[in-house]
């Protein structure tokens, strides 16, 4: 089965991109939905978290705001989070690919927002990243509501630059110019990905994720 890789920086448009993919019948495994699953109630992490973080957990669910605050005034809570949250998401995201390789599906996307920074694109047959330009970027976040400056500004921070995603990747969406013109390439880059005389040399160094 074929991976590739969905990432971009906030505000660049990867969820609209990753939507065209699913209408075009590609499967999408979106990481941070899995996380928001796993944080809900009945989630995979509550317990486990919960446990690690007392006065996270409200209504049976993992208040991410509370979680967020915790973080942010202990550095090495983050460290601690990630030892719990990573297996679990692991192995749910395992799961997931077990069920489509029962199907036969021969290529599935992963919307990964830290694909770069967690070093995920090891994994992949190829990358595609979705850009726009900077001002475009910072207009579509600061209409988000809680959004502001400072806070984005904190948020590309941790993000690897466009820049470098760019030129890391095998395929670049410009979402700048409207929606028709992503949903042709979205096409174009599926053909690619299914024509072995076109494909680019996967990235892979470490079989399936």
């Amino acid at each position: 089965m074929i991976r590739l890789g969905l990432t971009g920086s906030i505000g660049m448009g990867k969820s609209t991109t990753a939507a065209m993919f699913r209408d075009l019948g590609v499967p999408v495994y979106d990481a941070d939905a899995e996380v928001h699953a796993a944080y809900a109630q009945g989630g995979a992490c509550v317990g486990p978290v919960g446990e690690a973080f007392p006065g996270v957990v409200k209504n049976g669910a993992i208040d991410r705001e509370a979680l967020r605050q915790v973080v942010l005034a202990d550095p090495a809570a983050l460290v601690r989070l990630n030892e719990i949250v990573h297996p679990i998401v692991a192995e749910l995201r395992h799961g997931f690919f077990e069920t489509l390789e029962a199907d036969g599906t021969d290529l599935v996307v992963l919307d990964i927002p830290l694909l770069f920074e967690k070093g995920s694109e090891r994994t992949m047959d190829a990358v595609v990243v979705v850009t726009a330009p900077p001002e475009l970027q910072r207009e579509r976040v600061l209409q988000r509501p809680g959004m502001t400056p400072e806070r984005l500004d904190a948020i590309l921070a941790q993000q690897t630059p466009d820049a470098e995603k760019r030129a890391r990747a095998d395929f670049v969406v410009d979402t700048s110019q409207g929606l028709e013109p992503v949903r042709r390439q979205v096409a174009e880059i599926v053909a690619i990905m299914r024509d072995p005389e076109r494909r680019p040399a996967s990235k892979s160094a470490a079989g399936a994720p």
